[in-house]
């Protein structure tokens, strides 16, 4: 069977020669999302704009940050409605980790690419700083740069990294930054631990919360307002988000009543996000997080675990939230085809569940077992354990260490979380 790559490549020629969409389609033809004010429910920021006809990008040459999860309600991709519009100048893709289509696996991307669907070409931007990020924007030539990618609220989820370089980007090169905005699945909560400076990395390249509680939109205009001015010279660039209608900012992905798209492979269902934020840590350990499972985030397991850990968690009584003791064997990734034993999380109430501090109950009685370990970072000497660059700092690896107990770990940073929500304050788009 030829792979996605070598299709991608042949079938270019015929994409170029494929007549285009209809620029005339009427409100339920793919790709043209129906007028906001007759939809019922969340309206993201793509669909709104394209209810405009895009009109805010015409006379401009764009490029297009995004991913499978620049969709449409009706699951059309932005870019393909984008490109079937004769007055567009559509100059180049962006594509982040996992790529543009999404046919990359974690840490990896997909190089330079001719799509197939719309003949534009498709830059690999995975892990560029500012600096290549300028580049790409050059060499394609674009005066307005479009980000469209679904966030979940994690300051170590790579694609707001993303945005803050290619904002960066923009302003050196002078384009402008549009971002079409989402809901954070995981909601309005702010939790977690302050990233430090020494710290900062491709999982947490700025100091923001671990748990933001924000949308990439009004994370973009805190970035804009906060950090970029500390960047380099130059202040601002010149930022305009379309922002989500209809949305209950205090809601989780499944009252939303919009499609679930995974935005990388292991994060294929909204009960992933929602367990993601805390459950993250466990890439961390010498515990599977579930990759290589149906449930990567939801599965957490060992082989030296037993069902003493999904006991000794349920008798903690963490709000909304159960744990099954629960077996698996990992396809790939840690443990790859050994059996582990662990816990299935269960999310009983989304409203009350806390992802973090849950995270933190689950380490703290993974540290009891002998064989439990913190997973070194081999190619780094000064910052050698993952869970420090998660965690923003050793605090949280060596609190645990320590045998400190769960509120004691989360009372920590209590004040800086408090600190963060007085100064996201004035980039909030939603009450």
């Amino acid at each position: 069977m030829p792979s996605r790559r070598s299709l991608l490549a042949t079938g270019a020629a015929a994409a170029l020669a494929a007549p285009l969409l209809p620029t005339t389609a009427t409100a339920a033809a793919p790709g043209r999302s129906a007028d906001p004010s007759r939809e019922r429910g969340v309206v993201t920021g793509a669909d709104a704009a394209a209810a405009r006809n895009w009109s805010m990008l015409r006379g401009r040459r764009v490029g297009v940050i995004s991913n499978p999860t620049g969709v449409l309600r009706d699951t059309s991709h932005i870019v393909d409605s984008m490109a079937a519009r004769d007055e567009l100048d559509i100059v180049g893709v962006f594509g982040p980790e996992h790529g543009f289509r999404g046919s990359a696996q974690a840490g990896e991307s997909e190089p330079e690419f001719t799509d197939p669907r719309t003949g534009l070409t498709v830059y690999d931007a995975y892990g560029a700083g500012a600096a290549k990020m300028a580049e790409l924007f050059t060499k394609a030539g674009a005066d307005t740069i479009v980000f469209d990618i679904q966030d979940v609220g994690v300051r170590f989820y790579t694609y707001i990294w993303t945005m803050y370089s290619a904002m960066v980007a923009a302003r050196s090169t002078g384009a402008r930054f549009v971002v079409l905005d989402r809901p954070n699945p995981i909601g309005r909560r702010a939790d977690g631990p302050l990233m430090t400076e020494e710290f900062t990395s491709g999982v947490g390249a700025e100091v923001i919360i671990q748990q933001h509680g924000m949308t990439v939109g009004e994370l973009a205009r805190y970035f804009n307002g906060e950090l970029l001015p500390k960047e380099g010279e130059g202040g601002e660039v010149e930022l305009e988000v379309v922002p989500v209608r209809g949305w209950d900012p205090h809601s989780t992905a499944h009252e939303n009543g919009l499609p679930w798209v995974p935005p990388s492979p292991n994060m294929p269902t909204a009960d992933t996000a929602v367990v993601y934020a805390g459950t993250g840590y466990f890439e961390g350990t010498n515990l599977s997080e579930g990759r290589g499972t149906t449930r990567p985030f939801e599965f957490v397991g060992a082989p030296y675990l037993d069902h003493r850990y999904s006991d000794r968690l349920n008798a903690r009584k963490l709000p909304g939230v159960r744990f099954r003791e629960g077996y698996f064997v990992p396809t790939f990734s840690k443990h790859s085809g050994v059996t582990c034993a662990g816990v299935q999380i269960h999310v009983t109430d989304p409203r009350r569940y806390q992802p973090i501090p849950t995270a933190v109950a689950m380490l703290v009685e993974a540290r009891r077992y002998a064989d439990f370990a913190w997973r070194q970072d081999s190619w780094d000497a000064k910052r050698p354990f993952w869970i420090d660059k998660l965690s923003g700092s050793p605090r949280l690896r060596e609190m645990i260490d320590a045998g400190k107990d769960v509120d004691e770990v989360v009372g920590a940073w209590r004040d800086e979380v408090r600190a963060f929500e007085r100064t996201r304050r004035a980039y909030l788009l939603y009450r």
